[in-house]
């Protein structure tokens, strides 16, 4: 009976990580998301990556438009909002600093790896 028991947990542990692998690709149509594509699926002007002031980030504040910056990085995270696990929380910071929230002790470490598809460049001055 344990046996059954942990034969079935195993399964539907390792179903878990396929639904999860396949729903990311999926949402980036089977492929890798293009480092010179932003999250809105729309390619830059120019292929290299931009540099963006403080001011042209805040313009980028709404749910269906949300940029926000991590350590001098600027992130479109528009398509994330919606699957954000905090909900609005997301939203806190749009077009705005989010460092300080992003580094907080409700984010798992997989975070860290996961904001990198969604650089668009870089903050000066």
């Amino acid at each position: 009976m344990i046996a059954v028991i942990g034969l079935i947990l195993g399964f539907l542990v390792s179903a878990l990580f396929l639904i999860q692998g396949k729903r990311r690709s999926s949402s980036n149509g089977g492929q890798g998301k293009k480092k010179n594509q932003s999250s809105n699926g729309h390619e830059p002007k120019d292929l290299k990556r931009k540099s963006y002031s403080k001011s042209e980030v805040a313009e980028h504040n709404k749910r269906d438009d949300c940029w926000i910056i991590i350590k001098d990085k600027v992130y479109d995270v528009t398509s994330y909002v919606e699957e954000h696990p905090g909900g609005d929380a997301i939203l806190d910071h749009a077009g705005d600093d989010s460092t300080s929230g992003f580094f907080g002790p409700q984010h798992a470490t997989r975070v860290f790896d996961m904001i990198e598809d969604f650089y668009i460049g870089q903050l000066h001055e």
